[in-house]
């Protein structure tokens, strides 16, 4: 750890003497680096742009945490903030400083004399509105001098600009381009700053419509920021094909922190999959860089742990296009935990995708809301946040023991989906041809066989998992004792994860067979749904008492064992969605 602290300083040494260290993102042939910060961690912060030097960072984005919407820098300690971030930024050789915004704010946010149209709906053709509302910009802008660009979130915000009052723009595409060219008429014309535009969508439809937007939008210099996948960071999601159709600059922002996958706090070292991305969207001609996220709020930052592998894979792929995976693991490997040990602690991290996939997903969907255990009642996960959404045909390939291909619908969904995931009337909105065909029936379909194949997959995931471990602890004498505390805990903590969605998988999925009638609820399957609630119990426990639960963050480890337990009492005593059947103990 020494060793890295002083390369750190090292390269700020450097910068301070050299503006020339890191090139700038507009720089002639230059390509942008980025991370993105969403903790408002200070201490955190100056830990993470103390390292953007070592991965040759030249552009910084503030969100979330720190500022979500620009109008959050009226507020004199979030204005402080950003503005000290900044500086500091700029001064570790970060050549563009971006900060988060959404727009439209909340409809309260704007003068009752604007919200003239029906139903209290702002009046976009008064361009006293759009006069009031350009001024408002150059109030906040005045307040954070130093930044170098905005990120503006333009669709899914608090007052929907699509929603408000126009007889003049017709479409929502129309609105939506007319607010961007209001942002940009002062952000870009005026202060010569960069507007970059996040790109979202739930459904493709609704993808569709926001490109279709920014295709309507009139000011040329604004740029664009896509994620790495449509909708989410899922791991099964495909590439954004989106991106190949949008007519300006963009950015790719990746997910290395793991909202979906881990967060840092299990084993979610997985390079390739950013990578792999990576170079595909390489060949794309108005890719002009990355962003990546670096952590999950709080004291999450994968800055200093074995999280980390995830930026200098992409660092060092963005440097380097053919670098190989099994590079990466051992190249970070010998950097930051020494040569002898490089060859094991690779191995045990090269494991990590694989365990994601075994443990945080089911069957190619995942169903752990922001890595949390939660199966139900959190139903993205059986139809929002389901890959097949973007895949023609919609089929999925799972190894992990299990060695099938399954239609995500008709097979995956309409088996393990709880009925009112299936009912709530998101399939109908966002994915109507599922129902309109018949994949998704409003029946609990749960059996045995899928039960099998859901067991498996779990004790797939357990496998790796305690082969990761097994290569830590043989590697402990080549370690230098603090590094070898940090990659023990990284994988007990996976283990213990492993082994408590495996036993509340036999629980929660054996109770939904049970509750299909008498004639499920055999002897058999008592003793399996018990053999899992009482595994549930123990690992919970253990959790509950394990020394080092890692940083804080979005997901709370610990808080897994807690819910663990309600399932326990759902189950044992009675779920009351599921007529109040309890399992009797065989």
């Amino acid at each position: 750890m020494m060793r890295r602290v002083l390369a750190v300083l090292a390269g700020l040494l450097l910068l301070a003497s050299s503006t020339a260290a890191v090139a700038a993102p507009d720089g002639p042939g230059s390509r942008v680096r980025g991370w993105t910060l969403l903790s408002d961690s200070e201490a955190g912060a100056g830990e993470v742009i103390a390292a953007t030097a070592e991965h040759r960072i030249n552009h910084l984005q503030l969100s979330h945490d720190i500022v979500h919407d620009l109008r959050e820098v009226k507020e004199p300690a979030r204005r402080a903030q950003v503005n000290r971030l900044t500086g500091l930024a700029h001064r570790s050789g970060v050549a563009e400083v971006v900060v988060w915004d959404h727009s439209l704010y909340g409809l309260s946010y704007y003068p009752e004399r604007f919200r003239t149209g029906p139903g209290g709906t702002i009046d976009l053709d008064n361009p006293a509105f759009w006069e009031w509302f350009r001024q408002d910009y150059r109030t906040m802008l005045d307040l954070v001098p130093d930044i170098d660009g905005l990120t503006l979130t333009f669709i899914e915000t608090g007052a929907r600009v699509e929603n408000q009052h126009s007889t003049r723009l017709r479409t929502a595409e129309q609105k939506l381009a007319y607010l961007v060219d209001q942002v940009a008429d002062v952000v870009v014309e005026e202060r010569g700053l960069n507007l970059y535009l996040r790109t979202f969508g739930y459904y493709p439809a609704e993808m569709a419509r926001t490109i279709g937007a920014i295709d309507l939008v009139t000011n040329r210099q604004v740029r664009v920021m896509a994620k790495e996948v449509p909708h989410d960071f899922f791991l099964t999601h495909p590439n954004d094909t989106t991106v190949a159709r949008i007519g300006r600059p963009t950015l790719i922002e990746y997910d290395t922190a793991g909202e979906y996958n881990g967060q840092g706090k299990i084993a979610n070292a997985m390079p390739e999959s950013h990578v792999d991305r990576m170079r595909y969207y390489r060949t794309l001609p108005n890719v002009i860089g990355y962003v990546a996220r670096t952590d999950r709020y709080r004291e999450s930052r994968i800055v200093g742990t074995p999280t980390e592998i995830n930026l200098y894979g992409l660092a060092r792929a963005d440097a380097d296009p053919s670098v190989q995976t099994w590079q990466i693991y051992r190249e970070f490997a010998a950097k930051e935990y020494g040569r002898p040990a490089a060859a094991r602690v690779g191995r045990a991290l090269s494991r990590s995708r694989e365990i994601v996939l075994s443990v945080l997903y089911s069957l190619g969907t995942n169903n752990a809301n922001h890595s949390k255990l939660d199966y139900e009642p959190y139903c993205s996960s059986y139809h929002r946040s389901v890959s097949g959404k973007w895949i023609d045909p919609p089929e999925v390939t799972v190894g992990h023991g299990v060695n099938r291909r399954f239609h995500y619908w008709k097979d995956i969904v309409d088996t393990i989906a709880p009925v009112s995931c299936k009912t709530d009337g998101v399939l109908r909105r966002e994915a109507p041809h599922v129902l309109d065909n018949g994949w998704v029936t409003p029946r609990n379909k749960m059996d045995l066989t899928y039960l099998g194949y859901l067991v498996a997959e779990k004790e797939h995931g357990i496998r790796l998992a305690e082969e990761s471990l097994a290569d830590i602890v043989a590697a402990e004498r080549m370690l230098a004792p603090e590094h070898f505390r940090q990659l023990r805990a990284y994988f007990e903590r996976t283990v213990l994860t492993a082994r408590l969605h495996h036993a509340v998988t036999k629980a929660y999925y054996g109770y939904r067979v049970y509750v299909r009638g008498p004639e499920h609820q055999t002897a058999e399957l008592r003793r399996t749904i018990w053999s899992g609630l009482d595994a549930a119990k123990e690992l919970a426990a253990r959790i509950r008492s394990y020394p080092d639960p890692a940083a804080s963050g979005e997901w709370n480890w610990v808080v897994d064992a807690a819910q663990a337990g309600t399932y326990h009492t759902r189950i044992s005593q009675g779920w009351d969605r599921y007529g109040g059947i309890a399992v009797p103990r065989p």
